[in-house]
């Protein structure tokens, strides 16, 4: 049993090898679209961070299908892994809410 529980634990801490995490198309870099995209390298990633410049963020992950060099197959290989949210949406998700200011210590009088 002490056998079985070692050989999870060491299984839980290797890394993640092989496996994509989910990227924002509309706002991750190319070293970013290169690293967790499959069959996306860094001339792809890099056409797919000129096409969002020149025409706009993506709305769908088929868009992607757009950029020259990218076809169908990619999308779909990556489809569970790609994220289409907007920059602005995107950044105020990472911000921290505001904390609103405290009481005026100042009473009024004279």
């Amino acid at each position: 049993m002490k056998l079985l529980s070692t050989l999870l634990l060491a299984l839980a801490m290797l890394p993640a090898v092989g496996r994509a995490e989910p990227v924002n198309i509309n706002t991750a870099d190319a070293a970013t679209l290169a690293r967790e995209l499959k069959g996306v390298g860094e001339a792809r990633a890099q056409a797919i961070v000129e096409h969002r410049a020149k025409h706009g963020a993506f709305r769908s992950a088929d868009e992607l299908a757009l950029v020259k060099g990218i076809g169908q197959k990619v999308v779909d290989q990556n489809r569970a892994n790609i994220r289409v949210e907007r920059a602005a949406r995107a950044a105020a998700a990472t911000v921290p809410a505001a904390r609103p200011a405290p009481p005026s210590t100042v009473s009024g009088r004279p």
